[in-house]
């Protein structure tokens, strides 16, 4: 079976290299296509490293990278779930979901490509498992090593910046409740967010890849999400020498503060329990929070509300302690209501996201 893994790689990279091909050339409109390349503001743009990963990480990213090429998005590997956890069990793949998120997200082709490599097979033995990842493990068989890998595909497919993993290790993400409990995984610490009292990765001594280093060192901006606290964004932070490098840096460090809790993990926590537990882990605030103001209309609102999410906001004297703390606000209406799978959601507004950020921090947009 494993043979057959060269085979499919080599179908999606041609398949990939005919979506770019068509995207290189005229629209249906009959005119040409303008590519991000041949943008020079795009290319000189701001040095941004975001730091997180699922769904959360990947809206920001889209929006993104209509300002700038320059993105770096460092992503965990700890997803212990659905095709990523099969791959990972199966196979000792480093969980690929996320990044192939992020990947679609900076990829420079449309919507077109991010139906092939989200679409998930439903008979025999790939039941389950989206097209992105299995071209993820396609390329760590022909290559010997999935950073290797990652990166690519990152080349393959001319994206809009780069996506990296937090560490090319196995690592396992752990946290003991309140009331002592020992949680293993994503899974177990995702119904229990609000009674953690602390977490970690085991092994210990996990080693971040040198790229996601050299990155911090060299941004203009780092970006903390969105994404869920404890499973996206945190587990990035426990690894030493990364978050020793943020603890330290003098560039401006952002928080994207969820839009609404999310059952289970955050329920019944406020965007202040967040940044606290971002300075527990860190050991210091973001300099920044960005918070959406923006009202959810009240039949989504209702429907989300039913399910133990309410929307996180920050009132004037939250705001007042976080300036007493170092801690500034940016505000604004980033709150875009889309489609998945047949059901509305919400979800950053990533290109006003950005904009706000960019725009606060003195870069010229026009």
């Amino acid at each position: 079976m494993r043979s057959l893994w060269p085979f499919l790689f080599g179908v999606i990279v041609g398949v990939g290299a005919s979506l770019l091909s068509s995207k290189r050339g005229l629209s249906s409109s009959g005119r040409r296509s303008a590519l991000i390349d041949e943008d020079p503001h795009l290319s000189s743009g701001p040095y941004i490293v975001a730091i997180g990963g699922g769904t959360g990480l990947s809206s920001f990213l889209v929006g993104l990278k209509s300002f700038t090429k320059n993105i770096t998005a460092i992503v965990t590997v700890t997803d212990e779930g659905g095709s990523s956890g099969r791959l990972t069990r199966d196979w000792g793949l480093l969980p690929p979901g996320d990044i192939r998120n992020c990947i679609v997200a900076l990829s420079e082709n449309d919507d077109d490509f991010k139906k092939i490599m989200d679409f998930r097979f439903d008979k025999g033995d790939l039941s389950g498992h989206s097209l992105g990842n299995l071209v993820l493990l396609a390329a760590t068989e022909v290559y010997g090593d999935f950073m290797i890998a990652v990166e690519r595909v990152n080349r393959l497919l001319s994206m809009r910046g780069r996506v990296l993993p937090i560490s090319s290790e196995t690592m396992v993400l752990f946290a003991e409740a309140s009331d002592g409990e020992m949680l293993r995984g994503e899974l177990a610490i995702s119904s229990r967010g609000k009674d953690l009292r602390n977490i970690w990765l085991e092994p210990k001594g996990i080693k971040p890849v040198n790229e996601a280093i050299h990155s911090l060192l060299n941004a203009d901006v780092i970006v903390l999400g969105p994404g869920s606290l404890f499973t996206s964004v945190i587990p990035n932070l426990l690894v030493d020498d990364f978050r020793e490098k943020l603890y330290n840096t003098t560039i401006p460090v952002i928080y994207i503060a969820n839009l609404m809790t999310q059952p289970g993990e955050t329920e019944g926590m406020s965007t202040l329990d967040h940044l606290d537990w971002l300075d527990k882990i860190v050991g210091r605030l973001p300099d920044f929070v960005v918070v959406n103001d923006q009202r959810i209309p009240d039949e989504l609102l209702d429907r989300y509300t039913a399910d133990g999410a309410v929307p996180l906001g920050l009132d004037e004297e939250e705001e007042t302690s976080l300036s007493k703390r170092g801690c500034g606000v940016i505000r604004g209406n980033f709150l875009r209501i889309s489609s998945v799978n047949g059901s509305t959601v919400v979800r950053h507004d990533g290109r006003r996201v950005s904009e706000a950020i960019l725009s606060f921090l003195g870069s010229d947009l026009r």
